[in-house]
């Protein structure tokens, strides 16, 4: 009789040990600080080399797969209290309904507006250059593929019937829209009787925080799970498979920088009446900032002290809507990157989506990014809700990570910089921006912390 585990390590022990000395020089790097961005690059590079090798040598190389998949899991994992509790814990620190009906609303619409559009402009740039082309994956076994609904099917899909089943069934968006009836509830009852929902929201604080140090731990494993998930790739299909997902690098920050030239500086020009460039020039520690830790949180503090002092925004706007937006707003991680990366994946998967699922795409974008926390890698936590909406295998996901952190860059200087925008466009309408001292250049130094 044969033993499983024993025919498995006869037929994969080279790639294993090979992939096991790999990981663990990962580890030697993390331990000797070498950054996240750098540990990732590194990771597909040697992802790259060694599943070129094991392609060339015909080494078995599923232990490599098995390593990938793991991680994949844990993502998928994360997906369902992510939504749940970041939507809520967003939407609740709202202090009253007078306050959501005002500024709330108005800094919300703006978010999820260019949201919606940063979605529709990285859909479009994704049809245009088409960068799954020339990558072919099978689909995996257990994938089935949906059906496509009618148009009141989708409706009734929209709402939630049985959150817990829905959540049990892995749909997300009446998961996003019953979190969203609970967050105005807590705001509700919260403005009469703020002792009363004192308790659940002190509950939504803790789980939030601890929600959170469990995506650190997952985001922590993406050197080792890029690194797999790539070497088995390239094992499987070779080095003329990998070089197409270069277009994915340009067609991200093609859409990115439409995004920010055109609906940005449109925006600033032709609603809040200020010269874009200007804007842009006082706006650019945020930017800088933003670019290069990859963390909407971090550019948090640097993004209160332009606001205030070099836009000129009244303080109360600033404190309003910077930290909502640091939370919610994410024209880039949940706008155009998961619609570059849903046509990527139907493309490789040669899943092909039709009008009314690209309706969807954009819809999903914008509600699910309300949840996405401001940390470096929330985009794939954002994507994968995407992927699932649309009902694409998210192994597809794991072809792009080994080169997200160059695109995270880019997304999250566009996220920051449409928080600020929004900032100058709620406090123009408010009137609460100091055009005169915006127009005279007087500038205050910023303590360009990031922490």
């Amino acid at each position: 009789m044969k033993n499983n585990l024993v025919t498995a390590f006869q037929s994969n022990w080279v790639s294993l040990v090979v992939s096991l000395i790999i990981i663990a020089g990962l580890v030697f790097l993390a331990r000797k600080r070498v950054s996240f961005g750098n540990r990732v690059f590194i990771a597909l590079g040697l992802g790259l080399v060694a599943g070129i090798v094991f392609n060339q040598t015909h080494l078995e190389f599923k232990s490599v797969s098995t390593i990938g998949t793991i991680y994949v899991n844990l993502i998928k994992m994360l997906v369902m209290p992510l939504v749940l509790i970041l939507v809520i814990n967003s939407i609740s620190s709202l202090s009253s309904l007078g306050q959501l009906r005002k500024l709330g609303l108005k800094t919300i619409g703006w978010f999820l507006l260019t949201t919606g559009i940063a979605a529709l402009i990285g859909l479009l740039v994704a049809l245009a250059f088409d960068p799954g082309n020339g990558i072919a994956q099978a689909v995996p076994k257990d994938f089935k593929a949906r059906e496509i609904p009618t148009f009141s099917q989708v409706i009734l899909d929209l709402v939630p019937s049985n959150p817990i089943n829905d959540m049990a069934t892995g749909k997300v968006v009446p998961v996003l829209i019953f979190a969203i009836f609970v967050a105005v509830a807590i705001v509700h009852v919260g403005s009469k009787k703020p002792e009363t929902v004192a308790p659940i929201k002190a509950f939504i604080t803790s789980a939030t925080a601890v929600i959170h140090q469990v995506v650190k731990y997952v985001i922590r494993l993406t050197p080792y799970g890029v690194y797999a998930l790539i070497a088995a790739m390239a094992a499987k299909y070779g080095l003329d498979t990998l070089a197409p997902l270069a277009k994915i690098i340009l067609t991200s920050y093609v859409a990115l920088i439409i995004h920010f030239v055109l609906i940005f500086g449109g925006l600033v020009l032709l609603v809040a009446k200020v010269n874009p460039i200007k804007f842009f020039k006082k706006a650019y520690p945020t930017i800088a900032v933003a670019f290069t830790t990859r963390s909407s949180y971090a550019t948090l503090p640097v993004n209160l002290e332009v606001i205030t002092k070099r836009l000129r925004i009244s303080p109360r706007i600033a404190s309003f809507v910077a930290p909502l937006g640091a939370t919610m707003n994410f024209n880039g991680c949940g706008g155009v990157w998961p619609a570059v990366v849903a046509i990527f994946v139907a493309k490789v998967y040669n899943l092909p989506l039709s009008v009314s699922e690209y309706a969807l795409l954009i819809l999903v974008s914008v509600v699910s990014s309300i949840g996405v926390a401001g940390v470096p890698g929330p985009a794939a936590i954002s994507t994968t809700v995407v992927l699932t909406a649309l009902g694409l295998p998210l192994e597809g996901m794991g072809l792009v990570l080994g080169v997200e952190a160059l695109i995270d860059m880019g997304r999250t200087a566009v996220n920051a910089t449409g928080t600020t925008v929004t900032a100058l466009l709620v406090a123009e309408s408010e009137g609460e921006f100091d055009r005169a001292a915006f127009d005279r250049d007087e500038e205050d130094d910023l303590e360009l912390a990031t922490a």
